[in-house]
């Protein structure tokens, strides 16, 4: 395969599933386009991030799915959604509403790195009241969490924006919230500060 030579970042990972794994043939996969001196990033969000040739990017992230891989840009745009391990079963912590969530969200380009997390239940192994929007499953609805910051001396956990909704609902909501930090967000303004700054009533009602 024949390349200019310039290089694209991505972010790849299994999906969403029963914890974060990969497997022996996603692996070789990968391995394919990297020198033997090159190094994987795995960030905290799940992804590994790789360098492939610009050039070829449609083909190679084509491969990349067609091994079970999932693929999503590098920058200002929503994460894939951090889950936790759906130790309790697919069905009872609600992984197809995660699995949904991720495909209607991540990718979507936004002012800056948006994470989302997702956990199955109250115990919050995904971490998603520490994110900028997070979603627990409770029971056999979900409560939506905003504003949560993970690092810094102004760490803090979000603020329950809704509970008991239906996955409808739920997906209704979110939508409304990036498409509103999409047009009214600064640029490189983190999602926390947009927050702070516009308010409970204005992130969702504009």
């Amino acid at each position: 395969m024949e390349s200019d030579g310039k290089k694209i970042k991505i972010a790849v990972n299994g999906g969403i599933g029963f914890g974060s794994k990969l497997n022996a043939n996603q692996l070789l996969t990968i391995s394919k386009y990297m020198d033997e001196n090159e190094e994987l990033e795995l960030t905290t969000f799940q992804q590994l991030y790789i360098e492939i040739p610009e050039s070829d990017k449609e083909e190679i992230i084509k491969e990349f799915e067609s091994a079970g891989l999932a693929c999503y840009p590098v920058g200002n745009y929503v994460k894939s959604l951090r889950t936790c391990n759906f130790c309790k079963g697919e069905e009872r912590e609600g992984m197809p509403v995660a699995k949904e969530l991720n495909k209607r969200f991540a990718g979507k380009q936004v002012p800056f790195t948006l994470k989302m997390a997702y956990t199955g239940c109250p115990i919050g192994c995904g971490e998603p009241m520490v994110s900028d929007i997070g979603v627990m499953k409770f029971k056999d609805q979900y409560n939506l969490y905003v504003g949560g910051k993970g690092k810094g001396f102004d760490a803090e956990v979000g603020m329950l924006l809704k509970e008991d909704l239906e996955p409808e609902e739920l997906y209704e909501i979110v939508e409304r919230i990036i498409e509103n930090y999409s047009q009214l967000g600064k640029k490189r303004e983190p999602f926390f500060k947009f927050w702070r700054r516009i308010g409970k009533d204005q992130l969702i009602n504009i």
